[in-house]
């Protein structure tokens, strides 16, 4: 069987067992900040499992496209060396959430696998794990499935704690686990390796093609299990592994899948194709960054853009080790769309995108490499011994992306070597600091749960009617709040909007007879609604009936300026490109926030054609229509969704402008655009590589600023004499009469710098039979001291000359060493000492060094040093 058949036929089989089947989540985890890249099937369902979250089946199957390349799941290094590590993979999963447990879990695992209407794999060829201690699953396996008890596992805890065991598996250190039992194929006794348990498990004969996760507890922080009030089911089965057994294969590499990438990647280098791991390496990479860069990651120095940068290099570095000259990465992105374009559509969409990205960042790193050879080359220079510095390893790694395997390669061409061990230490600092950086820690029981859901009645208004169902105060539940104290509210009903989209949460109050609780923020949990505040006076008690009143000019302002982003949304795909996607938002009643992906900075021209269109579509003040549909007819009408949205089964769908915008969501907007006002963009920059920001204000907002930017104008016209008619003309006239005066400047500074030259040369001591000078020149820049030395150089012969200045409070250093002492005496090398003694830094050209510092205080001791820099030197 093919790839794409294995894959069909697992999700129809499941189908058939009563199984909804849910698309593929993004990559970039949605809400989840303890994930780098989504790199499990049951990511997109975490909240199922932890209880915040009810879906409308309770069964699902999916087939989850993968990254394990950052971050706690990293098997980056691993790959094309191995036959089983990738960085991009799909998870084959079932899910059950509180509906069937272990006995359905199982026997649905063993049907698919061995029946001969699915994969027909032979039954004893298959062996089982289970934990320990659960013997119910045990039962299950051989007593109701018939797997006899020699190709029975028990795995117990071998990881050296309590509950740590390749067979019990954990969200967290807290919060849903439980044991899990895994289906292993037996290739054959002519494939090395033992079966799971023993010393050789290690080895390629037995391998793990399922796994069945069992949440039955949920473990607190002091370590205790409780059990779960619904158990529910995780299950996985990665393609690419399947495959290679159905394909009677022994390396992931050698399926359908793989082999068109690995001789298009041969052809982009120029290789021939012979199985070598920079080809697998190269093969494996095309697929992760393709499909990143599809949901939006960029190449960049931080974050999820900074693991897409490393391993756009690490497969240029690959295929430079196979030959290739010039950019070759991006040519096999047609290769990969026509292998898994068909399941996953984003890959055809985004083609384009992809390719040009990865030739700017291929393009972007021959620069790198070019720059790092260049300082490694200045590093080698200054070493003293056969080893080369760990932290200098580390710096051209981590600072200039300059693969380590490069510098040994230039390292074993000198008789060099690196220092390993130091790199090692620094490459586990940079991991420490990483890992305090991360989320992973996150304590899954501290988080606010809420059962039942409030029904959001905002859209038709900013009043409403609705019953306290619970209260939190610090966290924890309670039954009352009592006048001035902070705390959380839940209601059954709200018109209240929660933080969500990028819209941020209203304000407003909750009131009843004595009472009246001012809600400053309102978030969700789950399906519920908390409003956030402190109860001005009363008391508020659980299953109160209350009066709920939103802030309505608040709520208005932010109405307007969420509007306005999906307007501006699609004039920048009308203005820039299809290739514009959302980067993240922020609307508030105040100004818009909207970041997007661009590869330059927005023309003004451009910037003016973005106002334009938005002020045009709000001029036509035309309806905002809303509809609610299922998510499929959403995406059949075009809808695109928001960055960072969350989307159940039925979305709601905005359409502006009779089509000019259309896109999920479910903030609160205008009736019609004309409502929006006035639309002015106040900046527009980058805020990463390859991510632009633009803010803008609307409504009276837009109509202020341009107040205050007219009040400026009539100030600055005030400043120069001239009126709002002739400003431009003055300011000319002022910026040509400062310009000549700087011209001026300069000439009198030449001719003062001439003149002090003639004195200073009368003024040097000779010293070994060199000229030395050492003089002090406040007030003049570097520029005037460097070509005072230039001077100075050519009047003195053979010399060594140390000028320096105060000037604004900072210290500025020039040194000259004639070239017929370049080869004793070095600039670079009297500036440093120089530099280092005003506390600043330096260096340069045998010939001539600049640098500076902040001590003026210490300027004459560091003019000081010339004299015994000369006297040792020679």
């Amino acid at each position: 069987m093919k790839s794409a058949e294995i894959r069909e036929a697992f999700l129809r089989f499941f189908e058939e067992k009563g199984h909804t089947r849910v698309a593929s989540s993004s990559l970039i985890p949605g809400n989840d900040p303890t994930l780098l890249f989504t790199n499990a099937g049951m990511n997109q369902f975490k909240d199922c499992f932890l209880g915040l979250e009810k879906r409308a089946y309770t069964r699902a199957v999916s087939s989850q496209k993968c990254v394990r390349a950052g971050g706690k799941h990293n098997d980056l290094e691993n790959v094309g060396y191995t036959a089983r590590h990738h960085t991009f993979f799909e998870m084959l999963g079932n899910f059950s959430f509180g509906d069937y447990f272990k006995r359905d879990a199982i026997t649905y695992a063993w049907e698919f696998l061995t029946s001969e209407k699915w994969l027909g794999l032979p039954k004893d060829k298959l062996w089982v794990t289970v934990y320990a201690s659960d013997d119910e699953a045990y039962d299950i396996w051989t007593k109701e499935v018939g797997v006899p008890a020699e190709r029975m596992v028990r795995i117990g805890d071998n990881k050296g704690a309590p509950y740590a065991s390749d067979n019990f598996w954990a969200m967290g250190d807290t919060g849903p686990c439980g044991p899990c039992t895994e289906i292993f194929y037996d290739h054959g006794p002519d494939i090395w390796g033992g079966p799971p348990g023993s010393p050789e498990e290690d080895g390629d004969r037995y391998i793990e093609i399922w796994n069945n996760v069992f949440m039955q507890f949920n473990r607190t922080a002091d370590g205790v299990m409780h059990p779960l009030p619904a158990p529910s089911v995780d299950t996985g089965m990665g393609l690419e592994r399947i495959s290679a057994v159905l394909q009677h294969v022994h390396s992931n590499y050698e399926i359908d899948l793989f082999q068109n990438l690995l001789k298009a990647a041969a052809d982009a280098i120029g290789c021939a194709e012979e199985g070598q791991p920079s080809l697998k390496v190269v093969a494996d990479h095309i697929r992760s960054c393709s499909f990143l860069i599809a949901d939006g990651v960029l190449p960049s120095n931080e974050g999820r853009g900074y693991v897409l940068r490393r391993i756009i290099r690490r497969a240029c570095r690959h295929g430079n080790k196979l030959g290739a000259k010039g950019s070759f990465f991006h040519k096999i992105v047609a290769a990969l769309v026509a292998e898994m374009g068909e399941a996953f559509p984003e890959l055809k969409q985004q083609q384009a995108h992809i390719e040009r990205v990865l030739k700017t960042e291929e393009e972007q790193f021959a620069k790198t490499l070019e720059l790092g050879l260049k300082i490694l080359e200045q590093d080698l220079a200054e070493l003293s011994g056969s080893v080369i510095p760990g932290n200098v390893v580390f710096k051209l790694y981590d600072t200039y992306g300059f693969p380590v395997d490069l510098t040994n390669d230039i390292a074993r061409e000198r008789d060099l070597t690196l220092d390993e061990e130091g790199f090692e230490r620094e490459m586990e600092a940079q991991r420490e600091r990483a890992r305090a950086a991360s989320a992973f820690g996150m304590d899954y029981n501290a988080l606010v749960k809420v059962e039942g859901e409030t029904v959001f009645t905002g859209y038709q208004g900013t009043q409403g009617s609705g019953k306290v169902v619970a209260l939190f105060r610090d966290g924890v539940v309670v039954e009352r709040l009592k006048e001035g104290e902070q705390g959380v509210v839940v209601l059954d009903r709200t018109p209240f909007y929660a933080e969500s989209g990028g819209q941020v949460g209203d304000c407003g109050y909750l009131s009843a007879n004595g009472l009246r609780f001012d809600v400053r923020d309102t978030t969700k949990a789950g399906n519920a609604f908390l409003h956030h505040g402190v109860l001005d006076c009363g008391v508020l008690e659980v299953g109160a009936s209350i009066e709920a009143t939103v802030d309505a000019s608040v709520r208005q302002a932010t109405a307007l300026n969420h509007s306005a982003t999906h307007l501006l949304h699609a004039a920048l795909r009308q203005v820039l490109g299809e290739h514009v996607q959302q980067k993240g938002s922020l609307v508030d009643s105040q100004r818009l926030r909207f970041d997007f992906s661009h590869f330059e900075a927005i023309k003004p021209e451009q910037l003016k054609a973005l106002e334009d269109i938005v002020n045009a579509e709000i001029r036509k003040n035309s309806e905002v229509e809303t509809e609610e549909t299922d998510i499929d007819t959403a995406k059949a009408k075009g809808a695109m969704a928001l960055f960072g949205e969350k989307y159940g089964d039925q979305v709601r769908v905005l359409t502006m402008g009779g089509g000019f915008s259309v896109e999920l969501c479910g903030g609160t907007h205008v009736s019609r655009t004309g409502d929006i006002g006035l639309f002015k963009i106040t900046s527009e920059g980058g805020v990463a590589a390859g991510v632009r920001r633009i803010e803008a204000v609307t409504g009276a907002a837009a109509l202020a600023y341009l107040n205050n930017a007219e009040e400026q104008l009539k100030e600055a016209a005030a400043l120069v004499k001239g009126s709002r008619e002739n400003l431009l003309d003055k300011l000319v006239g002022v910026l040509e009469r400062n310009r000549q005066l700087e011209k001026e400047l300069e000439q009198l500074k030449a001719k003062a710098a001439s003149a002090a030259g003639d004195d200073l040369a009368g003024s040097a001591i000779e010293v070994k039979g060199v000229k030395v000078l050492a003089a002090r020149l406040d007030g003049l820049d570097g520029d005037a001291l460097l070509a005072l030395v230039d001077q100075l150089k050519n009047k003195l012969g053979r010399a060594v000359i140390l000028l320096g200045g105060a000037l604004e409070g900072k210290v500025t250093l020039v040194a000259g060493v004639t070239q017929d002492l370049t080869g004793q005496l070095k600039a670079g090398d009297l500036m440093k000492q120089a530099a280092a003694a005003v506390g600043g830094k330096g260096g340069g050209r045998p010939e001539m060094a600049r640098g500076g510092g902040s001590d003026a205080a210490a300027l004459d001791q560091a003019l000081a040093l010339a004299v015994p820099f000369v006297d040792q030197g020679l």
